[in-house]
């Protein structure tokens, strides 16, 4: 009798630290806005904004392994506001922007 042997390999990915910046510009009248950031659907900040006439540096700091991550604001109803958010960047680590929103982690440290 032949038996059959099968191996199994534990395979496990590497998780990196990524630190990623955004500048996020709120135009408001009336009360403060509220914003949330999120990375995919996972809350990252919620903020009120306080500020006229300037913008806020968002940090991310990310602990993940490679992929696709989303980048996503939201203003918290009721606003009467708009946000704006430019420049999203990689500040440290294995990533690259992939689209406006987007960003890649991947496993090599460039």
């Amino acid at each position: 009798m032949i038996s059959d042997t099968v191996f199994m390999t534990k395979y496990s990915m590497t998780r990196h630290f990524v630190r990623l910046l955004a500048d996020v510009h709120c135009d408001w009248s009336g009360s403060s806005p509220i914003y949330r950031a999120y990375v995919n659907n996972e809350l990252f900040a919620e903020r009120n904004w306080i500020w006229h006439d300037s913008y806020l540096e968002e940090m991310f700091q990310i602990d993940a392994e490679p992929g696709d991550y989303h980048i996503r604001y939201e203003l918290v109803p009721p606003h009467l506001a708009s946000l704006r958010v430019q420049n999203i960047r990689v500040d440290h680590g294995p990533a690259h922007l992939i689209d406006s929103n987007t960003i890649r982690i991947t496993d090599a440290i460039a």
